[in-house]
């Protein structure tokens, strides 16, 4: 495997991830912009806690304004805190919200039923007898490379 197909992987595993993720309340077209900066966003900002919009822009080549929108849908599923930064009251910072919110709950409630969907549509009718074994696999990786909860790397 090169780095292009790695990539090309990577984009595919996203494009199931989106698949897998259940529809927002109030349906997709509620919201502008997709689950995707949504999901980049809340993976940042649980990694660098007390950031600002400004720094979670930089660090995922997400434009400033999406960054923006992606924290207010975030803010109000009850998954982040924005305060003003004390040192500079111009600025806001956010950090992850404590405890689990609703809309966290409920894609980990679809859990492993919507990737196996998700993964079986992928596969098409020809790969079902593969799907434990990409299951595991995938489970494997995530494993090794994915930040879960409030473990790093």
């Amino acid at each position: 495997m090169d780095g292009i197909e790695l990539f090309l992987l990577g984009r595919a595993l996203m494009k199931l991830g989106e698949e897998a993720l259940p529809e927002p309340p109030g349906g997709a077209g509620q919201y502008a912009g997709g689950t995707r900066s949504v999901v980049i966003v809340a993976g940042d900002i649980a990694a660098h806690p007390g950031t600002t919009v400004g720094e979670t822009a930089q660090r995922t080549g997400l434009p400033q304004s999406q960054v923006s929108g992606a924290v207010a849908r975030l803010r109000e599923a009850g998954s982040v805190e924005t305060a003003p930064d004390p040192a500079d009251r111009r600025r806001t910072l956010v950090r992850q919200a404590p405890g689990v919110s609703a809309r966290v709950a409920a894609v980990r409630a679809a859990g492993a039923s919507k990737v196996e969907e998700a993964l079986a549509r992928a596969l098409g009718e020809d790969g079902a007898e593969r799907l434990p074994e990409v299951t595991a696999a995938l489970e494997v990786l995530a494993r090794h490379l994915a930040v879960r909860g409030d473990q790093p790397r």
